[in-house]
């Protein structure tokens, strides 16, 4: 009679360490987020309720968030399912490999909290304070621009707002505003020939803050401006926020990065497009003892810029006119592999938080490439 054989299981021990090959972009990318995370540490230990239940370490949803923008992952929950089996974002969050992936809710429970105490702005400045300690920035030429980020929110969403003591009145046509339920259940059929939208006549219901906005001859659309301030070295990112859409948010915007920017004693120049070349925006840089360098635009006004043509002739304006259009490289970057070309959040302070680790995100490769090249 034959006998029963015991099989016995052995155990394997696998180190994340060394899966992840030596000569990985994302090894180089690790350091500089652990050196920056290191100094939010007081700021941690502030956020951490002394009593109740464990909760996820903001730790681990800030390098999420890195993650989110360098593999282009479109939402929290796709992140969430992919680490469950993906070993190289287990590695970077210091996990291991039978840690169980936390649940998508935790980045909206969590998200408030980073808010309240400017995590996201605090993580952003660690991370340029790596670079400054680097000597990777520059302290006295830099660019300024922006551009439109279209909201999560769809034109459909777009209401007439209540008229409130006869204000914007506005006539309206047979036919014209929105129908109801037409191919869908859930998504009616809207019409609004015949009518006109503007930001002074509707409101979206989806996200309020949104504007309707356009650049060129392309339909408008419900967006945010996007602002960033640019250091001609090495083009990393100095500043970003989100403002409102209209006319007037480049040059007001870019004034206030410019006003909150760490001075030096040394001459401090500033780049820019046509768009900037304004009597308001070339005098609020002077007052702020910082040089304009824009774009003279000859077509408006009967040819007459901001920009007199003692300045224009001068080397460092043609050097920062060139230098400037590295801005573009960023914004390329943002709108397509950040997944920046439609917002993922509603409201400005949730898009201004995702802007900030979008941009320290951007940094991080780049000082990463900078240290390749340099050593």
């Amino acid at each position: 009679m034959r006998g029963r054989t015991d099989l016995q299981t052995s155990m394997v021990v696998v180190d994340l360490e060394e899966l992840i090959p030596e000569q990985h972009p994302i090894r180089r990318v690790r350091p500089f987020v652990e050196a920056a995370l290191s100094r939010l540490e007081p700021t941690f230990e502030e956020m951490y309720a002394k009593v109740g239940r464990p909760s996820i370490p903001p730790e681990h949803l800030l390098k999420a968030s890195v993650l989110m923008a360098l593999y282009s992952i479109r939402s929290e929950r796709q992140f969430c399912e992919r680490l469950q089996y993906d070993l190289l974002f287990k590695w970077f969050l210091g996990l291991d490999i039978e840690d169980p992936a936390f649940d998508a809710t935790s980045f909206s429970k969590n998200r408030e909290r980073l808010m309240d105490n400017l995590v996201s702005k605090l993580f952003f400045q660690a991370v340029l304070e790596e670079a400054r300690q680097r000597h990777l920035l520059s302290n006295q030429h830099f660019t300024v621009d922006g551009t439109l980020l279209e909201s999560w929110a769809s034109l459909k969403s777009l209401q007439r707002k209540p008229n409130l003591g006869g204000q914007h009145k506005v006539k309206r046509r047979r036919g014209g505003g929105p129908k109801g339920p037409g191919g869908g259940e859930r998504n009616p059929e809207v019409n609004w020939r015949g009518e006109k939208r503007s930001n002074q006549t509707h409101q979206s219901k989806t996200d309020p803050e949104a504007r309707l906005a356009r650049k060129g001859a392309v339909p408008a659309k419900l967006c945010y401006a996007g602002h960033v301030l640019m250091e001609n070295r090495h083009g990393l990112i100095v500043d970003v926020e989100l403002s409102e859409a209209s006319g007037r948010a480049e040059c007001e915007t870019g004034l206030r990065m410019l006003h909150r920017l760490r001075r030096t004693k040394g001459r401090v120049t500033v780049g820019g497009d046509k768009g900037f070349d304004n009597k308001e925006f070339v005098q609020g840089c002077r007052e702020l003892g910082v040089t304009p360098h824009v774009a003279q635009n000859l077509t408006r006004f009967h040819g007459r810029s901001a920009i007199d043509g003692r300045t224009a002739k001068r080397v460092g304006y043609a050097l920062s006119q060139r230098m400037r259009k590295r801005i573009e490289e960023i914004f390329g970057w943002v709108k397509t592999v950040a997944g920046g070309r439609k917002l993922r959040f509603i409201g400005r302070s949730r898009n201004q938080l995702w802007a900030e680790m979008t941009g320290a995100a951007f940094n991080l490769v780049r000082m990463s490439n900078l240290e390749q090249q340099l050593a």
